[in-house]
């Protein structure tokens, strides 16, 4: 078995620079998104049977009817939900211009990485294969086959070498984390090196380019920074000195050098790193959530705020941009966030979640 993504092209025809057609077929598309306040009101509602009510006076609706035949549950509407991102995902890249297909697939690539961490986890967590394939969101260059057949190996080992028969991009990362995984159990080094993987290639593929290129890179530099910020936090729970630190430093940030990263490091708590962050583009969007991260005392509370401004972001870049490639990349994040947040409250109205509790795990935009 081999994975069956093939390589994102355009229909034939697009010429390969020209945004034109691209963006004013996506500007229809998202101008069809479901609106914030729509959102907040689907959060109110009392039970799951008047959300699918709702969702099936949307586009959702022929997702929702071929899920739905096993069953009302959240998981099914989760699955329709899914069912409609990848179909549209499918549909967007079916119409873009190569250019374009080929930046907004090198970003997409994260998605590939949660996937793999996804399916590493849930097969070191000994969870079922219906468990992990929950999870998973196909919107990369793995397509649901190749997903599938991950899963469905039966432990962390098994999975690296099937990575390594299919000849996946992956693969020399998984194996340089195996060594380690297997002396210990413990997953952070594989997943280490997915990420500087990841970076690494990423950054390199849209070293060299137009303003497009560059528009790209800078998202990717903050999604860099992100995963560095939070790993400091992780290192001041855990009490790890410097030294200790700086092996999990990844390159290609925009803000986060390795030289800040190192002196964050060395800080002793969250406050001391939220006062190190002023003057930064973070500092503010975590300082609003500083209060929040007291009474929980999770990271989780930071990497939400940290996502949410990256989602802003990126669906900023879609009205900055109308002749490039923001409005791509902006419709996709943008389709993504819809998705994520129906699901999100899909499965709190299932499980009796209050409703402004609800209502704050939403990003809204």
């Amino acid at each position: 078995m081999s994975p069956t993504t093939a390589p994102r092209t355009a229909e034939p025809g697009i010429s390969y620079t020209e945004y034109g057609y691209t963006n004013a077929r996506l500007r229809g598309m998202r101008a069809r998104l479901l609106k914030r306040d729509r959102l907040e009101q689907f959060a109110e509602f009392p039970d799951l049977h008047q959300l699918i009510q709702e969702l099936m006076q949307t586009e959702y609706a022929p997702d929702l009817e071929e899920a739905l035949i096993h069953g009302r549950t959240a998981a099914e509407v989760g699955e329709a939900l899914r069912l409609n991102l990848v179909r549209t995902y499918r549909k967007v890249f079916g119409f873009m211009n190569g250019e374009a297909a080929e930046i907004c697939g090198v970003i997409l690539g994260r998605w590939d990485i949660f996937n793999i961490k996804t399916v590493l986890r849930g097969k070191n967590a000994h969870l079922s294969n219906d468990e992990i394939a929950e999870g998973l969101l196909p919107v990369g260059a793995l397509s649901q086959a190749d997903l599938d057949g991950l899963v469905r190996q039966p432990d962390v080992r098994a999975v690296v070498n099937t990575a390594t028969t299919w000849g996946l991009p992956e693969a020399p990362a998984l194996r340089e984390g195996l060594v380690e995984f297997q002396r210990t159990g413990e997953l952070s080094d594989m997943e280490l090196a997915l990420d500087r993987h990841f970076a690494e290639r990423a950054e390199k593929e849209l070293a060299h380019g137009n303003r497009n290129h560059q528009m790209a890179r800078r998202i990717l530099g903050i999604q860099v920074d992100i995963q560095n910020l939070l790993m400091v936090f992780r290192v001041a729970r855990a009490n790890l000195d410097a030294s200790q630190a700086q092996r999990y430093f990844l390159p290609g940030g925009v803000d986060l050098t390795v030289e800040t990263y190192g002196k964050l490091a060395a800080l002793s708590d969250v406050d001391e790193i939220l006062d190190g962050l002023r003057g930064t583009r973070f500092g503010p969007v975590l300082e609003e959530v500083a209060t929040a991260y007291l009474e929980s005392q999770s990271i989780a509370t930071f990497e939400r705020a940290l996502e949410d401004y990256l989602t802003r972001k990126v669906i900023a870049m879609g009205g900055t941009d109308p002749l490039g490639v923001g409005i791509p990349l902006a419709y996709l994040w943008s389709k993504l966030n819809e998705v994520t947040n129906l699901r999100i409250i899909a499965k709190g109205i299932a499980m009796g979640v209050p409703t402004e509790r609800l209502k704050r795990e939403l990003i809204l935009v």
